[in-house]
């Protein structure tokens, strides 16, 4: 088994899990990952807590698609903050999970004021009958790596800020995905030749740089839709009123998406976002952004 936040399920995440499927088919055990509900940062420091990559429910399809046997979540709350470091190991590694070997990175604390690490998982692993296999980060060749070339939540969250989707999606080996309910807004896009879908995602998820992206939007019904997404505050309409939106015009696509679930992918970035001197810039740009989504979606 493993234990983390695995926020994002990254190259990293996998690599770990891949460790822990061949030790488990080595020994005839089953494989576990003890994750958290929230990030254990929005309660124990809020105020410096990152976005999110993922979604619980998002995060544990991708989990599911790892293989691994189970997933076990821990609910993350103030009580469980001030649990020490032996005490979630005796409740949930030996308890509930009966835990024979643990993969952790080599820099994991755990418990109350981060009091675990592995040297006392190790003790506690002797006390307990479980092995501690401390693994170092890996880079994007799925080897141990170092510094700046580590796979890690952090450094996707930079390279998406920066609006760098090809660091960010090589890293989480898929296009980066956001999840929301469509909302009714102002159909300023249908106004404009340009229906839009817009996605409200929820504000704890972490939105790539602002700016114009080509991607895929994801139906309820399974189907895939070419998409060239917004993400800003639409200057050249509400000036500096504006609040920021991510809206999605799909390709090739009428038909209703109000109240429906939208995963909305991004692929590349087309641009960075401009205000124009009226709607007919607007209009000649938002042509060429679709595309540019064409081309670089090879559609």
């Amino acid at each position: 088994m493993t234990i983390g936040a695995y926020d994002g399920v990254h190259r990293g995440h996998q690599a770990v899990i891949a460790r822990i499927r061949e030790e488990a088919r080595q020994r005839d055990l089953a494989t576990a990952v003890v994750t958290f509900d929230r990030h254990p940062a929005s309660v124990v420091r809020p105020e410096s807590a990152p976005l999110l990559l993922t979604g619980l429910d998002h995060k544990l399809e991708l989990l599911a698609e790892t293989g691994v046997d189970y997933v076990k979540v821990v609910r993350f709350d103030e009580e469980r903050a001030t649990e020490t470091a032996e005490d979630f190991v005796r409740n949930v590694l030996v308890q509930k999970l009966n835990a024979k070997v643990v993969a952790i990175g080599e820099d994991f604390h755990f418990g109350s004021q981060r009091g675990g690490n592995v040297e006392l998982l190790r003790a506690l692993g002797q006390e307990h009958g479980f092995e501690v296999h401390p693994l170092g980060l890996v880079g994007l060749d799925g080897t141990p790596a170092r510094d700046h070339r580590q796979v890690s939540s952090t450094a996707i969250r930079r390279a998406l800020s920066q609006g760098d989707l090809a660091a960010a999606n090589a890293m989480l080996t898929r296009a980066y995905e956001v999840r929301g309910v469509v909302e009714e807004g102002d159909k300023r896009g249908r106004e404009l030749g340009f229906p839009t879908a817009n996605v409200a995602v929820p504000n704890d998820i972490l939105m790539p740089a602002e700016g114009v992206y080509a991607g895929w939007y994801v139906h309820p019904d399974g189907s895939r839709h070419g998409t060239a997404i917004s993400l800003g505050t639409r200057s050249t309409i509400y000036g500096d009123k504006g609040t920021l939106l991510s809206e999605a015009h799909l390709l090739n696509f009428d038909g209703d998406l109000y109240g429906q679930l939208g995963r909305v992918q991004f692929v590349g970035l087309i641009r960075g976002q401009m205000t124009f001197q009226g709607l007919d810039a607007l209009m000649q740009q938002i042509h060429l952004d679709v595309e540019l989504t064409r081309e670089l979606l090879g559609l």
